[in-house]
């Protein structure tokens, strides 16, 4: 992983680092959080800048959660689900994420890239339900920044046990995961009451 990671850097700089998160994000296999955690290592080695590093993978996450908006918009469901289980997008995981997405829409769109297999079916299921993209975006593009540059920062700041992040994330990751979407839900549900009594 790190030698193909490395050609990338070494070929293509931070534009590489956007590609492939693109390509990540759509549901391509590309393990996104040890890309993150390995090019914040980079960082901490000198090899890449932090600030352009950051920017690099937040232009690559939105620009792949964008593009999977779109291709929910433009082509639908039978699309999805006849080349879905080629990218590993299965006819099961888009019925979960959908009964997710009705009770907390918002808040997936948000936490959805820290769930591993949500986070490529968040922008489908959106687009798929009409979700109106301005409001997509603002929750979207939010998550994309708060994704990237938390996998980055742990990188360089991990430094050499940059690795530890990938034990982690996939061992605790959907346990952590559950609880801020439970904590994040009664959040939203709060704030939309409130308004909702202020307009009454």
């Amino acid at each position: 992983m790190e030698q193909h990671i490395d050609y990338l850097i070494g070929h293509f700089g931070y534009f590489g680092i956007i590609i492939v998160l693109i390509g990540g994000i759509i549901g391509l296999p590309v393990p996104d959080e040890v890309l993150l955690t390995y090019v914040g290592y980079k960082v901490f080695q000198g090899t890449l800048s932090y600030i352009p590093s950051v920017i690099s993978a937040f232009v690559g996450a939105m620009g792949g959660i964008s593009l999977s908006y779109f291709i929910g918009y433009k082509f639908g469901l039978p699309l999805i689900k006849k080349f879905g289980p080629k990218i590993h997008i299965t006819e099961k995981k888009i019925n979960r994420t959908q009964k997710l997405f009705l009770k907390v829409g918002p808040v997936l769109i948000l936490v959805g890239y820290f769930i591993p297999g949500v986070r490529h079916l968040t922008a489908y299921v959106a687009a798929l339900n009409s979700f109106p993209f301005r409001k997509f975006a603002a929750f979207a593009y939010t998550g994309a920044f708060l994704w990237s540059f938390t996998f980055v920062t742990l990188g360089r700041k991990l430094g050499e046990n940059w690795g530890i992040v990938d034990f982690y994330v996939s061992k605790y990751s959907m346990h952590l995961i559950v609880f801020i979407i439970i904590l994040l839900s009664i959040l939203y549900l709060f704030w939309r009451k409130r308004n909702q009594l202020r307009k009454a």
